[in-house]
């Protein structure tokens, strides 16, 4: 066995950079998706052996087995879940970044890519109006930013608490995303779940109620989470009476954007969103309506003084990292770290921030296009205006297995990816749109194969 256990094979490179270089130019094919496990793992078998298939045969089964079994977030007709459309130039980048091996915990290892993912994160906090001592990191996606995030509400609280309460807790309405009760499952503290309006907008009003009637878990409650775009239907809370109540309260307010507040960008979205500026924290997801690829989440305190006592990491080994530079690793869960910032940076870089809002702007012209024409057909029923743009819509006649007949048709296809989500206990259909490339006269065709 050579001493150079892992030669680089230039042939090898160019075709993995060829394969990689004619993806992103020639876009994603709507008819790959999952495949049943047992194909998959036959024709996979012998991948990992002793001594290796070698790179061609390697590079042959991802191309030919692996992507085909999976879905492109990026096709402009996914309208599931919350699709993605990540720029060429992020998507190439993202190669880049690999490439430069780069740690990006720590100043001392990742000075240069950590002050460009700065820039970027200022960019943000200069869009929610927060103070220019603001700061933050990018984590792997908003599951681990809204975790990171309450876990240095709390040690806030703590540390201006003389008696601990019997039980922490966290304010949030049913409409949050599912990863802050899994985040209180993890940290072990309660959830006081708060009503919102009939569409589940959460106020301060109804946070006063709540806390009325729920006086026994009051005193340990230490932070209020709000939505700017739920998941599952798009809605953006009463952030100002929300942070007046906090205001009150000396509460943290937490705002989970992962999905929506990539709409600040937009003029005519940002004017809605006041009370966003006197928030403690958000997350937004750059691989959802910031044109990046995955995984990628922005995570932005207002006094990153009380994020790195929350999360700073101590140990022998770390005794000369210079604690008076930026090291991400003070700012959330994690101490090794991927730059995965870096995409954004050079997409926004590239193309210019007016580009970008003009881009999510577009989608949300989309998205008002498409609520407009289900309005105007017979056979369809909005359900209710968008907020931002998350579309719910019924096709009155049909049972829950017309409407999961007709998503499973219209996937297996190639026509569009549009999944039916459960919301106020009923089945209907849902669209989420991120990408500026998805026409809304094209939607509509798709769903006039409803009738």
């Amino acid at each position: 066995m050579s001493e150079h256990f892992f030669p680089a094979d230039e042939v090898l490179l160019d075709s993995v950079i060829d394969w990689s270089y004619r993806r992103i130019l020639g876009g994603e094919d709507p008819l790959t998706g999952a495949r049943p496990a047992s194909e998959l793992a036959a024709e996979l078998d012998g991948s990992i052996s002793a001594d290796g298939i070698g790179g061609r045969v390697a590079l042959k089964r991802w191309a030919e087995t692996i992507v085909p079994a999976t879905r492109a977030m990026g096709d402009p007709m996914n309208l599931a879940f919350v699709p993605a459309a990540p720029t060429a130039a992020a998507l190439t980048f993202d190669l880049a970044v690999s490439s430069a091996q780069i740690m990006g915990g720590l100043w001392e290892t990742g000075a240069g890519a950590i002050a460009a993912e700065n820039q970027t994160l200022r960019w943000l906090a200069d869009l929610a109006g927060f103070p220019a001592d603001a700061g933050g990191v990018f984590v792997a996606g908003g599951t681990v930013g809204n975790l990171s995030a309450l876990v240095a509400a709390r040690h806030a609280a703590s540390q201006r608490r003389d008696v601990r309460p019997e039980r922490w807790a966290i304010a949030a309405s049913p409409a949050v995303h599912s990863s802050i009760a899994n985040a209180a499952r993890v940290m072990d503290v309660d959830v006081l779940w708060v009503d919102g309006d009939t569409e589940g907008r959460l106020s301060g009003e109804a946070l006063d109620a709540a806390f009325t009637a729920q006086p026994e878990q009051v005193d340990g409650v230490f932070a209020v989470v709000a939505n700017v775009g739920a998941t599952n239907a798009g809605i953006v809370d009463h952030l100002d009476s929300v942070a007046d109540f906090c205001s009150r309260r000396d509460l943290w307010l937490h705002i989970d954007g992962a999905y929506g507040l990539a709409a600040m960008a937009s003029p005519r979205v940002r004017s809605r969103l006041t009370g966003l500026e006197r928030a403690d924290s958000f997350v937004v997801d750059p691989h959802k309506w910031l044109f990046a690829p995955y995984d990628c989440c922005a995570l932005v305190y207002r006094d990153p003084v009380r994020s790195a006592s929350a999360h700073s990491q101590h140990a022998g080994y770390l005794e000369q990292i210079d604690r008076e530079v930026w090291n991400p690793s003070d700012h959330a869960i994690h101490l090794s770290r991927r730059v995965r910032g870096l995409p954004l940076w050079f997409s926004l870089a590239t193309y210019g921030t007016d580009h970008y809002a003009a881009a999510i702007e577009k989608a949300l012209s989309t998205a008002h296009e498409v609520a407009d024409g289900i309005r105007e057909r017979d056979h369809l029923e909005l359900v209710m205006e968008p907020d931002l743009s998350v579309v719910l819509f019924r096709r009155p006649g049909w049972s829950e297995e017309q409407m999961t007949s007709w998503s499973d048709k219209a996937s297996r296809e190639g026509v569009a990816l549009i999944v039916p989500t459960r919301w106020h206990d009923e089945l209907m259909f849902r669209m989420c749109f991120v990408n500026p490339r998805t026409r809304s006269e094209r939607v509509l065709r798709v769903l006039d194969t409803m009738m």
